[in-house]
């Protein structure tokens, strides 16, 4: 485990509790989202999963939808919580840089508000991996910060634990590119404006031909 995955896994595992109070309840207030998972879950055929599951509150609602979806979590104190509060869902530790699920094997695969902790030199390859883990015709949803090109380095997180996590803010036009070149077919985009200035959220569809 690199260095920054291993500070990235700790800084979670702490703020893990302040988080899951955080995000609670916040889907019901964004419609906007609401609609994007929705269609995504209209759009998969078989088995999905969720990578950077946090505390389990997607994987859950994408599951409301009706889809066979399981949660991945670098952190395991956010796997903990996610398998207290959804105890009939199936979470487990991993990372999106070394998925240990078959080739073809899943129909959907969900990033939302990950990938942006991942170096942009490593995105190709994290890319290639869910292009290896969907079948034919798989679809990929990613929700991501992007925007004016930013490396952060926090300090401080939710509640004002210390982290050691950082965050690499790209352009959207990057991260679609980055998809493409994967192998992916990028079939929607919705880019909404950020919370800060230079900020944007991006939510991009694809499709593995």
């Amino acid at each position: 485990m690199t260095d920054l995955l291993a500070a990235t896994r700790a800084s979670y595992d702490a703020v893990a509790e302040s988080y899951a109070e955080f995000i609670a309840g916040k889907l019901e207030g964004l419609p906007m989202m609401r609609a994007v998972l929705g269609a995504f879950a209209e759009l998969v055929n078989g088995p999905a999963a969720e990578i950077g599951c946090g505390p389990g509150n997607i994987t859950s609602y994408l599951a409301s939808l009706g889809m066979d979806v399981h949660g991945i979590d670098l952190s395991p104190r956010m796997v903990e919580i996610a398998r207290t509060a959804y105890p009939t869902l199936r979470f487990e530790v991993g990372s999106m840089t070394s998925l240990e699920l078959g080739d073809c094997s899943l129909g959907g695969l969900v990033a939302w508000y990950s990938i942006h902790h991942l170096p942009p030199v490593e995105l190709p390859g994290v890319l290639a991996g869910f292009h290896r883990i969907l079948s034919p015709g798989g679809r990929l949803l990613i929700g991501s910060h992007a925007g004016v090109e930013e490396h952060r380095k926090p300090t401080e997180g939710y509640g004002g634990i210390p982290v050691s996590y950082e965050s690499f803010i790209q352009p959207p036009e990057r991260i679609v590119a980055a998809v493409q070149a994967a192998g992916f077919t990028v079939t929607a985009e919705l880019i909404e404006p950020g919370d800060k200035p230079g900020r944007k959220y991006l939510s991009l569809f694809a499709q593995k031909d």
